[in-house]
């Protein structure tokens, strides 16, 4: 499988940790004690329906897109 790019929205929760959403990938709900927690679970969670996609020959939904030469990312660094 070849990768593929999509956003995601990543909330602070109140009583603690990040819940991760994708408005590329209805469904995609992830939960994790830190951002880069959440976001590893957000990976494996969309892994699954990607592959499906793929597996069945359907077209990836709106926004989801393959790598060009270059993409820019942010990223999260903890500072003590």
């Amino acid at each position: 499988m070849a990768e593929t790019f999509l956003k995601l929205h990543l909330e602070a929760r109140e009583e603690g940790g990040y819940v991760a959403t994708s408005p590329e990938l209805p469904g995609l709900v992830a939960q994790g004690r830190t951002m880069s927690k959440t976001v590893d679970i957000a990976h494996a969670v969309a892994r699954k329906p990607i592959e499906s996609y793929e597996e069945h020959g359907d077209p990836l939904p709106a926004g989801i897109r393959r790598p060009s030469k270059e993409i820019d990312i942010d990223i999260a660094v903890g500072i003590a």
